[in-house]
């Protein structure tokens, strides 16, 4: 078994709770990394999801941190990306179903901005709201001081 722990970086981009509301996800610097992950973690559906109350999460790229723009289907692997950077619709159907269990789901990018963020979107009245959060998490290391990691003790 290889160690995977300190050939990555993890960074948040929508922090995970309970949401009823869209919101930017913060921008994550990719510098000084060759590759990167994005995971959503999306707890038990609160409201029942459906074409008319659902989530749609996109994704985003900038050089500067300050201008984004929609990442297209090129700039992925392991997903489809549709109109408006969206990788994601959370709506109760096959793909983007959480039920009561909750998942997890992901894509990979590799496009060459310096910054990545996640986009929360809602349709419909979310009054329970759905635990959703987004990280990244960065690989292929340019330098090994670049995955800098504090451990935890238990």
């Amino acid at each position: 078994m290889k160690d995977m722990s300190n050939t990555i970086a993890t960074a948040v981009s929508i922090k995970n709770a309970v949401k009823t509301s869209a919101e930017n996800g913060t921008g994550v610097d990719l510098q000084g990394y060759e590759s990167a992950t994005i995971i959503a973690d999306v707890g038990a559906e609160g409201d029942t999801l459906s074409s008319s109350v659902h989530f749609e999460l996109s994704l985003e790229h900038s050089d500067d941190n300050s201008s984004f723009s929609d990442v297209a289907q090129a700039d992925i692997t392991d997903g489809t990306i549709s109109s408006g950077g969206i990788w994601l619709k959370l709506d109760g159907t096959a793909g983007g179903n959480p039920d009561t269990a909750g998942e997890i789901f992901r894509v990979g990018y590799v496009g060459g901005k310096r910054y990545v963020r996640a986009v929360l979107a809602k349709t419909g009245s979310h009054s329970n709201g759905t635990p959703i959060g987004v990280m990244v998490v960065k690989g292929n290391a340019r330098h090994s001081a670049d995955n800098a990691f504090t451990a935890h003790a238990s």
